[in-house]
């Protein structure tokens, strides 16, 4: 069980893939992980089967009360992903919903993203509601977290997407958010690992980006606390489900011609490089630890299948790397600086971490009525460590 890297021990979970590397983590005396318990505390709240199946047509009947008089009774972010496309198909065809779907365009869709969206769309019936990012406002944020030296190079595309979302939802009087993440396929990013919030994003481009930014859909905390005094919710409808990914992509394929893109979140281009370049390479956080210890847990992928894949290199792409090079307006020698900048975090720049962790009771109340995600609530007014 134990293993070295760099001068000192290595412990890993006995039951999942992840270590002593990863922030917070601990062992107890069985040698099982922290994050495993958490696992297992999400899955009594959270229950599949007969159980998740009743708690989810009571959710899907307060979203139709909700949205009663309204064309949409939700919204639903998407991607062209795995996920997003699933739980539209789920909440039509098997809920009764009336969502509209939602998408923030960063301008760096992979073709394979845009045309899965657009078949799955176009069978279900669904209408898009699309936010357009100006390509030169994006660019000039994302070269600032760059610059910047942190590891969140792609939270801009995060937050843009989160107040869309909102934004959707107001616009169109809907209560609901539908979020299409699943700990039992995705897993609990560790803690330590990433923060952003919408100040963040201010500092971090104050300091280093060229431009004045008119178009960006920043997540303000007077507006996010607006929204949720107006009682806009975010569920996670795929918590209730013994959501099986493998299987998943078979009957999207089947049913919607969609196409698998090759790894998670490898929809958009700037992601890909954002998590593999930046994130792993730089900074040694590799994001298959979340995705794989997950699978583990829920029995979907054995430990030492696991353990073996995360023993090859995270794939890296030449082409998307040049491509970012050329978008950014990067000369080598700048992106080669941007790799050996010294590593910084957010703790470097103004963020509401403080104000969410002077509202801590707030944010737990939220949490327990469905306006903000246990996650949030978890990672987010914990003490800065």
């Amino acid at each position: 069980m134990d293993e070295k890297r760099g001068s000192g021990p290595r412990q890993t979970c006995v039951r999942c893939v992840y270590d002593t590397t990863i922030p917070r983590t601990t062992f107890d005396d069985r040698g099982v992980c922290n994050y495993c318990a958490m696992h297992d505390q999400m899955d009594r709240e959270y229950p599949t089967g007969e159980a998740g199946w009743k708690k989810l047509v009571e959710l899907a009947e307060r979203i139709k009360a909700s949205g009663k008089n309204n064309k949409y009774d939700c919204v639903i972010g998407v991607s062209g992903g795995c996920d997003s496309s699933y739980l539209l198909y789920l909440a039509k065809v098997k809920l009764g919903l009336r969502p509209l779907a939602v998408h923030f365009d960063n301008t760096w869709n992979s073709r394979i993203a845009v045309e899965n969206i657009h078949r799955v769309l176009r069978k279900l019936d669904i209408d898009l509601y699309t936010y357009v990012m100006d390509n030169d406002e994006f660019n000039d944020l994302v070269r600032a977290f760059l610059k910047a030296s942190v590891p969140e190079a792609d939270c801009v595309t995060d937050i843009g997407l989160i107040t869309t979302l909102y934004e959707a939802a107001d616009k169109h009087h809907v209560k609901y958010i539908l979020d299409g993440h699943s700990f039992r396929t995705e897993g609990f990013a560790p803690l330590g690992w990433f923060y952003f919030d919408g100040k963040y994003v201010e500092s971090v481009h104050k300091r280093y980006g060229t431009m004045k930014i008119k178009h960006y859909p920043n997540l303000w905390l007077s507006k996010w606390m607006k929204w949720l005094l107006k009682g806009i919710k975010r569920a996670r409808p795929l918590y209730y489900v013994d959501y099986q990914k493998e299987e998943t992509k078979t009957f999207l394929s089947k049913e919607f011609g969609w196409q698998w893109y090759g790894g998670h979140h490898m929809e958009n281009r700037y992601t890909i490089f954002g998590d593999n370049l930046i994130l792993a390479g730089k900074f040694g956080r590799d994001l298959r630890y979340t995705e794989l210890a997950a699978m583990v847990r829920s029995g979907q992928l054995s430990r030492e299948a696991a353990l073996e894949e995360l023993k090859t290199p995270v794939p890296y792409d030449d082409e998307v790397t040049e491509e970012v090079k050329k978008r950014l307006n990067l000369s080598d020698e700048e992106f080669e600086e941007i790799l050996r900048a010294p590593h910084r975090t957010h703790k470097d720049f103004e963020t509401y971490h403080p104000t969410f962790r002077m509202l801590r009771p707030l944010f737990w109340l939220m949490y327990k009525t469905e306006l903000v995600p246990k996650s949030f609530y978890i990672k987010y007014t914990r003490p800065a460590t």
